[in-house]
């Protein structure tokens, strides 16, 4: 018989927020955690920040303040804040057509979808429909060009199909086209470097060595019926990018799908949908650009997660499946495996969730929604 090994719980909890920590602590008898960590921000101050167990499947290398973790689709909420600046700035508008900043978008009759629609997975175009290989996505021009030419795989105005991947490609190009860099260049160069935020889109090899490893799922996801949009985006063969080995795709910028982040890193950028569009007690977007960012743009059933779902540009609004808290007006992003990141403007709260123990949850695994629930309860 197996003993369980629980870990020592290291890092920061204010008075009165006990509970939490108990929960993360009981996460390991109830799901066989590896290793993980919590964060949570109230009024942009650290009030939980902290992390147990391993970095490694054999539990030979603990997890500490500094290990870093794929967060594979949380990271697209921080890429909408990147985009939401660049709308902030003018070179960007969320009710313009995608095409106005990247003419050859226009392509297989899509010259209406917007910035918004397409940050709101409106576009149809949530897989690649031409076979391809799974390395070919590491080649981003050779990408844009099959987004521009393809043909939506759903009508514009008959609802969202998730994006997994393709998402990050079509923010990239806009902020390309408008801004000359791409999001994780502006993250390093403007906010997450200047700032000493541990947030990356493309990690550099420098930093490979702190990187914990993944556990994978012991069961696939439960899709709900597989339809021909569902498959393109996660089921075929080059449905997300491969074939290059890890080092290769942590250095890659896949900004809706490989960001690599501590949970602190991910609580303090959420703050900024939390504190009215402020970042450490500065104006980082207007409360005029945070509300065309969190506003509704789509929702029902989605085409691709089998979800009722309220989407805004670039991020989960609460409103319908309730993944992020009681409060409505939480927005967030979940990842594959079980990592997520909220932020609760009514309480002003932000917090995140990162794990290398995954689950076969698509949204709404149970580690972090114990989790959310115990903040709540020490409110």
């Amino acid at each position: 018989m197996t003993t369980l090994t629980l870990p020592d719980v290291h890092g920061h909890v204010a008075p009165g927020f006990e509970h939490v920590r108990d929960v993360f602590a009981d996460n390991w008898r109830q799901y066989d955690e590896i290793g993980a960590g919590f964060a949570l921000r109230i009024g942009g101050e650290r009030v939980i920040d902290i992390h147990a167990g391993w970095a490694d499947r054999k539990k030979t290398t603990a997890w500490t303040d500094q290990t870093l973790i794929p967060v594979y689709s949380t990271g697209k909420a921080i890429a909408a804040l990147v985009i939401a600046k660049l709308v902030d700035r003018g070179l960007l508008d969320y009710d313009a057509p995608v095409a106005d900043y990247w003419p050859e978008f226009a392509g297989g009759g899509k010259s209406a979808v917007t910035v918004a629609q397409a940050l709101s997975h409106q576009s149809g175009l949530s897989g690649i429909s031409e076979p391809m290989d799974a390395g070919d996505w590491f080649d981003a021009g050779l990408i844009e060009d099959k987004l521009a030419r393809q043909r939506p795989l759903w009508p514009l105005g008959e609802g969202s199909g998730y994006h997994p991947v393709t998402f990050g490609f079509i923010a990239d190009a806009l902020a390309r086209r408008t801004d000359g860099r791409s999001i994780g260049a502006i993250l390093r160069e403007e906010i997450c470097g200047p700032k000493g935020i541990d947030f990356h889109v493309g990690l550099p090899e420098s930093e490979h060595a702190r990187t914990a490893e993944h556990a994978m799922p012991r069961q696939m996801p439960d899709l709900g019926d597989v339809n021909p949009v569902r498959e393109l985006a996660f089921l075929k063969a080059w449905s997300s990018p491969g074939r290059r080995g890890a080092r290769e795709w942590r250095m890659a910028e896949f900004p809706a799908a490989n960001a690599h982040a501590t949970a602190g890193a991910l609580a303090r950028l959420m703050s900024i949908y939390a504190m009215g569009g402020e970042l450490d007690g500065h104006r980082f977007i207007s409360d005029a650009t945070l509300e065309a960012l969190v506003e509704e743009r789509v929702a029902g059933e989605d085409k691709v997660l089998p979800f009722d779902l309220s989407w805004a540009a670039g991020v989960m609004r609460n409103t319908r499946a309730q993944l992020y808290g009681p409060v409505a007006e939480t927005v967030g992003h979940s990842g594959w495996g079980g990592s997520c990141a909220f932020a609760d403007p009514v309480n002003r709260l932000s917090g995140a969730y990162v794990m290398n123990r995954q689950q076969h949850f698509l949204a709404g695994d149970p580690r972090p929604m114990r989790l959310i629930e115990a903040v709540y309860t020490c409110l």
